[in-house]
């Protein structure tokens, strides 16, 4: 196998990769051998027809595509670890010649790791995050607390009020005319949520158990149901059920039921310490990513659009993976959310393009620092993935090949490029 690179614009590549014509031959008769037990010619048993008739019956190339298919991910990987350039795409591969008994031609453009100009990198201004936390937070977090641990109790002697959790049955005219979609029962509201159109929960505060009520509403310009939209409508409703939240006391018998304190004033100096170790923790990521910023604005690259769109691609087969995790299929992720496949991936380009610029910049402040990773950062890291996964180290070592391995340092000395950036950065 040879392969010929020729660079082109905008950090682009076009792979030429040839095989041997006797590769080929043996493609083509892996592809009949793969295929003759689906093909019936008159006079041959299924599966028993001879190579040369299939080719005369439906042309000589009818095995080609099959053939090509065999061999373009082995060649385009031996050609990918043969190339002296980084790849940073997936190829679009292009077939120049398939004839059996020559040798068999395909080209694969890829996009090539774009060279980085750093401007500063040291010393760069960020604004400084403040890190205190207020009495009003700390109460904040308190309420939020009472209203997870809040009991629901059935109401029956009054009518609605705000932020009651109601039952209730409805069903919607316009121009007096029942519309489709618009009839519900024992269809749960809670008021104040604004989950129904705007105007709607307002309106049902104030009725009673029992007794239907008009609710007059105009359905928003940019409704869903184009039918709908921009139309006055009245909905007849009855409320069925009220319930409303109690909230637990604020004293030392709830502070020890939701925590480990056996007072009030324990538990909210508590809460009062992980507010603060989290808006710390907060603070040094905005100022992470405030320094990478800045270094990112002050550099230079050109980056392939192929680059991007593989990072795209690879950002929403992540997010399919997580969700399948939880039991759910991006076909039914695109029907909730009425989302499209190219709609979701023009959504998650500017956090691709963010994410290779940041990247490329750290490799870049790695290269001009001669930053490392040692074998003791090497062991320490992959005892963090043993106990994350509940490994034998020893077991989480076999599994890391010199690919993997190189991949992590690599990782590693950028972690160390962020430490360095960050320590040499200046807040004002």
């Amino acid at each position: 196998m040879s392969v010929q690179v020729e660079k082109l614009e905008k950090n682009m590549a076009k792979l030429t990769i040839e095989v041997p014509a006797e590769e080929l031959d043996k493609a083509i008769e892996q592809a009949y051998q793969k295929n003759k037990g689906k093909m019936s010619i008159p006079g041959f048993r299924k599966g028993k027809v001879p190579r040369q008739m299939i080719e005369k019956m439906y042309g000589k190339e009818v095995f080609y595509e099959d053939a090509a298919n065999i061999l373009i991910p082995t060649a385009y990987e031996a050609a990918y670890d043969e190339c002296t350039e980084e790849i940073v795409s997936s190829p679009v591969i292009d077939v120049v010649q398939l004839e059996a008994g020559k040798p068999f031609i395909f080209t694969a453009e890829v996009a090539l790791k774009p060279e980085v100009k750093l401007g500063k990198y040291k010393g760069v201004e960020v604004d400084k995050v403040e890190v205190e936390v207020t009495a009003e937070e700390v109460d904040a977090a308190v309420e939020k607390e009472r209203e997870a641990n809040a009991r629901t109790v059935v109401v029956e002697d009054r009518a609605v009020k705000d932020g009651d959790i109601t039952v209730i049955d409805f069903e919607g005219f316009v121009d007096g005319v029942a519309f489709e979609g618009g009839k519900g029962e024992n269809y749960p509201l809670t008021i104040g949520l604004g989950a129904f159109i705007p105007g709607f929960e307002e309106q049902v505060v104030g009725a009673e158990i029992g007794k239907e009520i008009d609710v007059n509403v105009t359905f928003p310009e940019e409704y869903h149901a184009e039918e709908l939209a921009g139309k006055p409508a009245v909905f007849k409703v009855t409320v069925k059920e009220i319930k409303e939240k109690q909230l637990p006391e604020l004293d030392d018998e709830f502070a020890s039921e939701v925590s480990e304190f056996d007072t009030l004033a324990e538990y909210k100096e508590d809460v009062q310490k992980k507010l603060a170790d989290k808006k710390a923790a907060d603070a040094k990521n905005a100022k992470e990513d405030a320094v990478i910023d800045a270094i990112v604005a002050d550099a230079e690259m050109d980056i392939p659009d192929a680059m991007v769109e593989t990072q795209q691609r690879q950002m929403v087969n992540d997010f399919a993976q997580r969700i399948q995790m939880q039991g759910l299929s991006m076909d039914q992720y695109f029907q909730f959310t009425g989302l499209s496949p190219e709609r979701m991936l023009e959504q998650v380009k500017p956090q691709a393009e963010k994410r290779i610029k940041s990247r490329l910049v750290l490799e870049a402040v790695v290269a001009a620092e001669n930053l490392a990773a040692s074998e003791e950062d090497y062991e320490n890291e992959l005892q963090r993935m043993a106990d994350a996964y509940q490994m034998e180290i020893d077991k989480v070592k076999d599994m890391m090949g010199e690919n993997e391995k190189k991949q992590i340092m690599l990782d590693l000395a950028i972690t160390k490029a962020v430490e360095l950036v960050v320590a040499e950065a200046k807040e004002k």
